[in-house]
């Protein structure tokens, strides 16, 4: 008797080993029905290590979507308000501006201007002052000349801080102007930053004798509509699918960009350079927070290292929606420290991210607390307990206990289409043209089925082509 089932693989009208009538069993589309109406198969193998796959973080945070270009390439808006670190230059209440407050070196293209109110500040100290001159010398373009309200300079009313060494936070609060005083002429243009990332190609390969093919097992199916056909399954098959599907996903979270005079740049695999593409880990270590905090060992002490993180969180974007990826200890290590407090989450956490809904929370495997104005969904993350993944560098320096991701999406400026997009914070590009799709290829060639060649196996061939998109990397946070 014939299954009827909905939305899945194409059935073929007649028993050909197709991909597009293969049954894969790690999509969702599909593994309810088989596991129902093919109990045997799933029965041939004790899965020892329970079900293996780590395929579906990226689906629970982030999305897909299709490029065209070999590179993707867009620009994100820095900060609105102007905030610098500078040193003191010499007694004329001149200062020499080193980075913006994120640590990046600014140079000539500083926001300060003549006329700006602003707020200067050591470590024990604070002072307002004005600005009443930039020094447009072209050696010196990035001075200053600042004039204190409070003293008759701007050491002075520092603490007479005249040491070159010493950092000093200089935040512009405003303006203030003589009455009938020319325009303004110097306008701050907003700021942005230009990333991106490429694209790389992934393969696999799988291959039985035209003997052993003779195992492949058929379905016949009904579709909805009446469409009748049949669908192929091949359990060995179907394990090298599955772990290809995991590697599509563990790259997009190791992969790194090799540096210039990498070993990597001088590997060739017909002719094409080795330079890799930016995974998840390296854009939050280059671009993120890292924290080592919440470790388990004292839920107060706990506590507080989380309570760091949410001021880091302040700094930056402060996204109220975050999604919490962490291995076994980190989640036990914030079970206790929750439990530590009275009532944690009173008030309630929104769930916002799962359509307001707690129980498609709990039924997706994540738990929700809320500690400030901020809302966590925590959720165990197997690729870091699993020992055949990276559970199996627990011990080592460095080790990466979980990751922190903004729910939701951002505004950035796609430099291909030209236009300002909102995308989510995390999301996967595909190479995709008119023609054809490289999201996820698979193809029969040998003697079986396609009968493409007269060599008497079975090759099935896997290629994807993409890359990740970690879009306000500063909103994201690693533990480690």
């Amino acid at each position: 008797m014939a299954i009827t089932i909905g939305s899945g693989p194409d059935a073929a009208p007649r028993k050909q080993t197709l991909s597009s009538n293969y049954v894969d069993f790690t999509s969702a589309a599909t593994e309810g029905w088989a596991q129902q109406y093919l109990p045997d198969l799933m029965e041939k193998e004790a899965e020892v290590y329970g079900k293996r796959t780590i395929a579906g973080f990226l689906a629970q945070v982030g999305a897909e979507e299709a490029s065209a270009a070999d590179r993707v390439i867009w620009s994100e808006q820095g900060r609105l308000h102007l905030a610098y670190t500078a040193k003191y230059k010499d007694s004329n209440d001149t200062y020499e501006i080193e980075n913006d407050i994120d640590g990046n070196a600014v140079g000539t293209g500083h926001g300060l201007r003549v006329g700006d109110m602003v707020i200067m500040s050591i470590a024990n100290a604070t002072a307002k002052g004005y600005v009443s001159a930039i020094n447009e010398d072209a050696d010196n373009a990035a001075e200053f000349t600042v004039l204190a309200y409070g003293a008759a300079n701007m050491a002075t009313a520092l603490g007479s801080t005249t040491t070159t060494s010493e950092l000093v936070r200089v935040l512009v609060v405003g303006s203030e102007f003589e009455k009938g005083t020319a325009a303004r002429t110097a306008a701050n243009a907003p700021k942005f930053k230009s990333f991106s990332n490429k694209h790389i190609i992934m393969k696999d390969f799988y291959e039985v004798s035209g003997s052993d093919a003779s195992a492949i097992g058929w379905v016949e199916v009904a579709g909805e509509e009446g469409q009748n056909g049949y669908l192929w399954y091949l359990k060995a098959e179907g394990d090298t699918r599955a772990r290809f599907s995991d590697y599509l996903e563990m790259t997009m979270l190791e992969a790194e960009t090799a540096v210039a005079g990498a070993g990597a740049i001088g590997g060739t695999d017909g002719g094409a350079l080795q330079d890799g593409t930016q995974g998840l880990f390296q854009a939050i270590e280059t671009r993120g927070h890292q924290s080592t905090g919440i470790t388990g060992v004292n839920a107060a002490t706990d506590l507080a290292e989380f309570d760091a993180v949410l001021a880091v969180f302040d700094q930056n974007g402060a996204i109220e929606e975050n999604m919490m990826f962490v291995d076994r200890s980190t989640s036990l290590a914030i079970d206790d420290m929750l439990a530590s407090m009275n009532s944690y989450g009173a008030g309630g956490t929104s769930y916002g991210v799962f359509e307001n809904d707690e129980d498609m929370a709990l039924n997706l495997g994540f738990s929700g607390f809320r500690r400030g104005s901020y809302d966590f969904y925590k959720s165990d993350f197997k690729y870091l307990n699993d020992k055949g993944t990276r559970g199996a560098l627990n011990d080592t320096v460095n080790n990466i206990r979980g990751v922190v991701v903004p729910a939701g999406v951002s505004s950035v400026y796609d430099e291909q289409l030209g236009s300002n997009l909102k995308r989510p914070f995390l999301h996967v590009r595909y190479r995709q043209s008119n023609t054809e799709s490289r999201k996820l290829k698979s193809w029969i060639t040998g003697s079986v089925g396609a009968q493409t060649s007269g060599k008497d196996v079975m090759e099935v061939h896997y290629l994807s082509e993409r890359c990740l998109i970690t879009q306000g990397a500063n909103n994201f946070m690693l533990l480690n």
